[in-house]
């Protein structure tokens, strides 16, 4: 893709020291402490922030949950004006251009991450400033970011649509990493196959998987990866492709849509611009066009 093409020649091969504050802002490393604080900030802009917003929610603001360490951008006056989560995955939220430039040249410390995720104008930006001492890329991703609201139109139910148990553990563990490997390239089976299980698990225990299964095969599936009080966060939804084209998917998320928004206000979730098929079931599903998000992600180094 273009784009990719441009990233490739930008990036540049030399580390250089990340900066750690630029003229009258901060960079803070965060603690559980500054919870409250945080959240609050990120509430602003609930539909965007859901991951880091979720994942403070389960595991605080220190933990290995995380797979990352949050950090905030402080103005003169002490005020937060960006958090971001740098490590494996990348997701950064800076209200001002400052604090964009922090987090991505402090983001160039970290030498193993992952991927780099959001809103296509912010992404550009961090690029801008990471891509000259940070990591290669490997794969760019445009993505259409989905919301569901009520009304959700009622269709059959599918009774056997369930949280998943332990007991569906070697079900959806395949599954979700193969549509990890259809999107990023990396088998996380392959490449981390002990932590991969370990948050498949978690995850399970958190009541975060919806399954249906009959006769042992697994017909829908659907991960929460997030979930605030504004918004839920899906990724991995799958149906059986030799079950596709019956109705089953529309079905699933209808039931599962209306089930979460009893608890929430909205779901989201993002589509690659290129699966065309899924863009168009999504919206058949009553989802609505957002933004455009980008991935970028990143070769890792030897």
């Amino acid at each position: 893709m273009p784009q990719l093409r441009k990233l490739k020649e930008t990036a540049a091969p030399t580390r250089q020291s990340p900066l750690v504050a630029a003229r009258s802002l901060t960079t803070q490393r965060l603690t559980d402490e500054h919870r409250a604080e945080v959240l609050a900030f990120l509430a602003e802009r609930p539909l965007h922030t859901v991951v880091m917003s979720g994942f403070i929610r389960d595991n605080g603001l220190e933990s290995i949950f995380n797979r990352g360490t949050f950090y905030a951008c402080r103005d003169g006056q002490g005020q937060i004006v960006g958090v971001a989560l740098l490590g494996h995955a990348m997701f950064v939220e800076a209200r001002n251009e400052e604090a964009l430039k922090a987090f991505a040249q402090l983001a160039q410390g970290c030498p193993d991450a992952h991927m780099i995720m959001g809103e296509q104008d912010k992404v550009e930006r961090f690029w801008d400033y990471y891509s000259e001492a940070g990591q290669a890329p490997r794969i760019f991703c445009r993505e259409v970011l989905f919301e569901q609201r009520w009304p959700i139109q009622a269709l059959e139910a599918v009774p056997n649509l369930r949280p998943a148990t332990l007991a569906d553990l070697m079900l959806v563990m395949p599954v979700h990493a193969a549509l990890a490997y259809e999107e990023s390239g990396v088998n996380p089976l392959d490449a981390d196959p002990h932590g991969f299980r370990l948050r498949c698990e978690r995850r399970i225990e958190q009541g975060r998987v919806w399954v249906w299964v009959e006769d042992g095969q697994l017909i829908f599936k659907a991960d929460i990866i997030s979930e605030t009080p504004e918004v839920i966060y899906l990724e991995g939804v799958y149906v059986d492709l030799r079950e596709r084209g019956k109705g089953y998917g529309l079905r699933c998320m209808s039931q599962m849509g209306r089930s979460l928004l009893e608890r929430t206000e909205s779901i989201s979730l993002l589509v690659n611009e290129e699966h065309h098929g899924s863009l168009a079931f999504f919206q058949k599903a009553g989802y609505k066009r957002r933004a455009c998000y980008d991935t970028i992600f990143l070769q890792q180094k030897n």
